[in-house]
């Protein structure tokens, strides 16, 4: 099968276990699975920096190339990453069929924040939801949609009811209306420590003061003595 799509290379993977996987995972791979409704999943290995390149570039759709067979068209069905390190542990991959709809997340790209009125005035603006589940034939899945918040201005919100789907792409959620995707908030206020009007300032030196003078008065005592003997 060729095609435009990106292809992601991958081995069979014949030896498993926790072990055998930190071995993979310490030699530059990572194990995999495929899936495909009616057939047995198939387990691979990959190079982690050629999975890094094509998760990384956001494809909804691409290829997945095992040695020895055709390349398949794959949508990633889920990611296992490091708790710590954050690295790619695991890939699972759903083999589609290229004539049936499917589900699919997809990520959300703002566009025109940088002459958004309530951005210039100093708002905060926090991009809620990233990713979108939309329904589609895998070939007009995209790899990203795009929302347009030039027009914000200072406490707007943007939910999925204002999200464009491309043609041929649907939305999905129970009610878009709930679907918070991006805020704009008002300047945040930094505190002023508050000050103790009432506390009476000390005044520098004075004990000091009140001590020398009590030292002076000691000597002067001494001195009275002396004259005496």
């Amino acid at each position: 099968m060729s095609s435009d799509r990106a292809t992601l290379n991958a081995t069979t993977r014949t030896d498993f276990g926790s072990r055998i996987s930190k071995r993979l995972r310490r030699d530059g791979k990572v194990p995999g699975v495929v899936y495909s409704d009616g057939k047995e999943a198939t387990t691979f290995q990959v190079e982690s920096r050629d999975a890094r390149v094509i998760l990384g570039e956001g494809h909804a759709l691409f290829d997945l190339h095992i040695e020895g067979s055709d390349a398949v068209p794959v949508v990633v069905k889920e990611q296992q990453h490091h708790p710590v390190r954050g690295d790619l542990q695991h890939l699972d991959l759903q083999q589609v069929d290229l004539n049936q709809a499917i589900q699919a997340e997809v990520a959300v790209e703002l566009t025109g924040d940088d002459v958004s009125p309530g951005v210039k005035q100093g708002g905060v603006l926090e991009h809620v939801t990233r990713e979108v589940t939309v329904e589609a034939l895998p070939t007009d899945i995209p790899d990203s949609i795009t929302l347009d918040v030039s027009e914000m201005e200072i406490n707007d919100t943007l939910t999925l009811e204002q999200l464009v789907a491309p043609e041929g792409v649907t939305l999905i959620a129970d009610d878009p209306a709930e679907v918070t995707l991006v805020t704009l908030s008002p300047p945040r206020v930094e505190e002023e420590p508050e000050v103790d009007l009432e506390a009476e300032p000390e005044v520098v030196g004075e004990g000091e003061e009140g001590g020398e003078e009590a030292a002076e008065g000691e000597e002067g005592g001494d001195e009275g003595s002396s004259g005496e003997e």
